[in-house]
């Protein structure tokens, strides 16, 4: 995976005089089927969350309240997010390095996860992740120089 499938997702807000909504409904809003959800909240400035990548999870993640920065690496990339609306997710595919920081006062972030909490998909050593990431491209190119050969 890279970089490169990471992307904002835009949200529907409906708004009428008592405020707005924003619904969020499997493979309609998000490109996968929603099995976990969990949201963090009473975040310090100064806290980094996350700091994983995953092996097959897939998840978008919401600020629902105040901001925080979006920090993602996939080994041989790297880009950042500043989330800061509630009509719009970040979508972070498997093999993607990601940490959250710089909460403002009173952030929320929402995440919704592909599949239930399994400890066996986690990368939460970067070198292990990056030693992954970087074996895994070298096995993919030399099987695309194996397949032009033949």
């Amino acid at each position: 995976m890279s970089l490169e499938l990471c992307r904002i997702i835009d949200l529907p807000r409906i708004s009428d005089g008592r405020g707005n909504l924003t619904v969020i409904e499997k493979q309609k809003h998000v490109p996968f089927d929603v099995q976990r959800v969990f949201y963090t909240y009473d975040l310090s400035a100064t806290i980094r969350r996350g700091e994983h990548a995953h092996r097959s999870l897939e998840e978008v993640l919401i600020c629902v309240s105040g901001s925080f920065d979006v920090y993602l690496d996939d080994g041989f990339n790297k880009n950042v997010y500043h989330l800061n609306t509630p009509t719009q997710g970040l979508y972070i595919p498997p093999f993607v390095w990601g940490t959250q920081t710089n909460f403002s006062e009173g952030a929320v972030c929402l995440v919704l996860a592909s599949q239930p909490y399994d400890e066996h998909d986690y990368f939460r050593n970067y070198k292990d992740f990056l030693k992954y990431v970087k074996a895994a491209r070298d096995v993919s190119s030399t099987d695309q120089i194996l397949r032009c050969t033949v």
